[in-house]
């Protein structure tokens, strides 16, 4: 698959590890930054990775921010996004098969990198059930998908 990923200033280091992590897994990942840890602001890169899966450019995408919050608002702005803000691999497992989402937020801040591996492994491994949920993602944004 091929993976988009970004993250601020608060989510770098955590970003280095989950790039090696997901390229591990024979994923193809492009990092849309940033390249340091200086600080930064996290819409500068939730916005062209969001607009990035929007057009089809990458199957899935993973953000991250200190918190987890900023960076997921941002990327929800967009049409056909469904950001998923997720701390353990059962939430990110259910945002896959429940809601179709196509971006994992994780907060850098209030997670072990064992942990958001997990959360990866998770969002990257499940799909879409489809079925009763189909209708009620539908629901989220109409004539968006």
């Amino acid at each position: 698959m091929k993976i988009a990923i970004g993250s601020d200033h608060a989510g770098f280091d955590l970003k280095e590890s989950l790039k090696k992590y997901i390229e591990s897994m024979g994923n193809e990942v492009t990092d849309f930054g940033p390249e340091t840890d200086a600080r930064t602001d996290y819409p500068d890169y939730a916005h062209p990775v969001a607009e990035a899966v929007q057009k089809g450019e990458f199957d899935l995408a993973v953000l991250i921010c200190g918190s987890g919050n900023g960076i997921n608002m941002s990327a929800n702005k967009h049409q056909g996004i469904r950001a998923a803000l997720c701390w353990e691999p059962e939430l990110a497992a259910l945002a896959r098969q429940h809601n179709n989402a196509n971006v994992l937020s994780l907060p850098a801040r209030f997670i072990e990198e064992q942990t958001a591996k997990d959360c990866v492994k998770a969002f990257l491994t499940n799909e879409f059930e489809g079925g009763r949920h189909a209708a009620r993602v539908e629901k989220i944004a109409p004539g968006s998908d």
